[in-house]
């Protein structure tokens, strides 16, 4: 069983708001309101983290449903509480789809160092992980090559021996934290769980710890059932099972076929949007821009290996989103599935939420380095380019050397000495690529840049020799530039034969 969990857990969210629930995004507690009489719990002093205002909300009843900070606000209410919650940190990596069967996942419970590993395909990719080891709790978990190491070097054990798992190929990385608890009423206090633990303490705050998305409804059962007891509350017990998630009424199998023939989105599209907003995928397909192009006839790309369109940052903006990285990993899961796809798409989703939200160029310029930010440590942008450091390793050998010198002479026509932006675009010319010189320098300026020989290293953020070894070995994979270049030296090796050399020909 998969499931898109950021499109859950707002679809959660999104259903409570209809049945009455009052939701705010982006507000944190700063601590518990109590009553003076009785020394309850009484309500929270909230803080709008956007706008930096406070507020206070009152209520019969407080439950902490914090995950991993569950024991910061148990001791908002009392300070001498024992932690019952052990975060533990468990690393995810994304590689292409090709690295696993479209219909059939992978799991090892016995690894070398005895955690469990799963190798899946998920949104047309493959995911793998995981790592588990205690850490401390932080809003901004980030991976390290340590842990992406091991995954990769657990996943070798699976592929054939024709297969080679590159370091290159790992086009995200993130940590995520697990609320692993222990039971404060069990006799065994040592022992930690993925089950969930209810508590309620002597205030009356309600905490529901651990646990994990397969038995979400069981743990809201448990959590609404204690609190409606705790505190005598007019309401009969959850009835939670079998209740409908926003999006799900109207939906079926088919629906995205409704949505091909009735708004003309590609097929991909309407299934990607028909699967993530089921029923309410009709709302985002009416507000999707016309192509201009025969077909599709709407919905515009975010960036074009990805059936993400540009309608749905404008859903996400109407679904309570407010900033980039809202958009680019709980909107959509680019920042997930490919985080250089991600940074390329981040520009176009700026624009677009700052017409929508009306943002000045200040508050446009904030959001960008934000998610840059966000990308590149969270998202495993910094570990992949820390692939190319000048403490990197040089194993070029001899003949490794020459060809790239060769290469060099071949594409550096005029004999300058070095290589220009024109000469790189007659090269591209030479095999039918027509390139517009901003196009180009998009290309040229990626972390991964390759550039065409060891002697053209005067625009590259990283040594010639350094960058051919990381290419050979695998740590960097996918540059545009690299495989343009290597298609166009092949072209330009190829010489016609002179008629008169073969007798004039027929």
């Amino acid at each position: 069983g998969q499931h898109n969990d950021a499109r859950m857990n707002l679809a959660i969210a999104l259903t409570a708001a209809r049945y009455g629930a009052a939701t705010a995004n982006y507000t944190e507690v700063r601590h518990l309101l109590k009553s003076s009489d009785t020394g309850r719990v009484c309500g929270v002093r909230c803080r709008d983290v956007l706008t930096g205002k406070e507020f206070d909300v009152r209520a019969k009843c407080v439950i902490n449903a914090t995950g991993p900070f569950t024991d910061s606000v148990r001791k908002m209410d009392d300070q001498e509480v024992p932690n019952i919650c052990q975060p533990s940190a468990g690393v995810h990596i994304v590689m292409p789809g090709y690295y696993s069967p479209d219909n059939m996942g992978l799991l090892d419970p016995d690894t070398s160092d005895g955690r469990v590993i799963f190798f899946l395909p998920w949104e047309k990719m493959t995911i793998a992980g995981t790592t588990d080891s205690p850490t401390d709790v932080t809003a901004h978990p980030i991976p390290t090559e340590e842990d992406i190491n091991f995954i990769l070097s657990e996943v070798r054990n699976y592929l054939g021996p024709d297969v080679e798992v590159r370091r290159g190929d790992v086009l995200a990385a993130w940590s995520g934290i697990r609320p692993l608890v222990t039971n404060p009423d069990s006799k065994d206090t040592q022992s930690l769980s993925r089950n969930h633990v209810v508590t309620i303490s002597d205030s009356g705050l309600v905490t529901i710890a651990g646990g994990k998305w397969t038995t979400y409804r069981a743990m809201a059962r448990d959590t609404i059932d204690a609190a409606v007891r705790e505190h005598s509350l007019e309401a009969g017990s959850c009835r939670t099972m079998g209740l409908q998630l926003e999006g799900a009424e109207d939906w079926s199998p088919t629906l995205y076929i409704r949505l091909v023939q009735d708004y003309g989105l590609e097929s991909e599209v309407a299934q990607h949007l028909a699967s993530t907003y089921g029923d309410k995928a009709f709302e985002v397909a009416k507000i999707a821009q016309v192509t201009g192009k025969r077909w599709p006839i709407v919905g515009k790309r975010l960036v074009s290996e990805f059936p993400y369109i540009e309608a749905e940052v404008v859903y996400g903006v109407k679904e309570y989103a407010r900033t980039a990285v809202d958009v680019i990993s709980r909107r959509t899961r680019l920042a997930f599935l490919n985080v250089q796809a991600a940074d390329e798409a981040l520009p176009r989703i700026v624009d677009i939420m700052a017409k929508e939200l009306n943002w000045s160029e200040q508050k446009k310029k904030e959001e960008l380095e934000t998610a840059k930010t966000f990308l590149y440590y969270e998202m495993g942008y910094k570990v992949k380019t820390d692939q190319l450091t000048d403490s990197s390793e040089i194993s070029l050998v001899p003949s490794d050397i020459e060809r790239y010198k060769k290469r060099f002479r071949m594409f550096d026509k005029d004999k300058k000495g070095f290589i220009t932006i024109l000469d790189v675009q007659r090269v591209l010319q030479s095999i039918s690529v027509q390139m517009d010189e901003n196009t180009l320098h998009e290309i040229l300026n990626e972390p991964r840049c390759v550039c065409v020989c060891v002697l053209a290293a005067a625009q590259c953020p990283v040594p010639c020799p350094q960058l051919m070894s990381a290419i050979q070995k695998g740590r960097v994979s996918g540059s545009r530039l690299a495989v343009l270049m290597k298609s166009a030296e092949e072209n330009l090796r190829r010489q016609a034969i002179p008629v008169d050399r073969s007798g004039g020909g027929l």
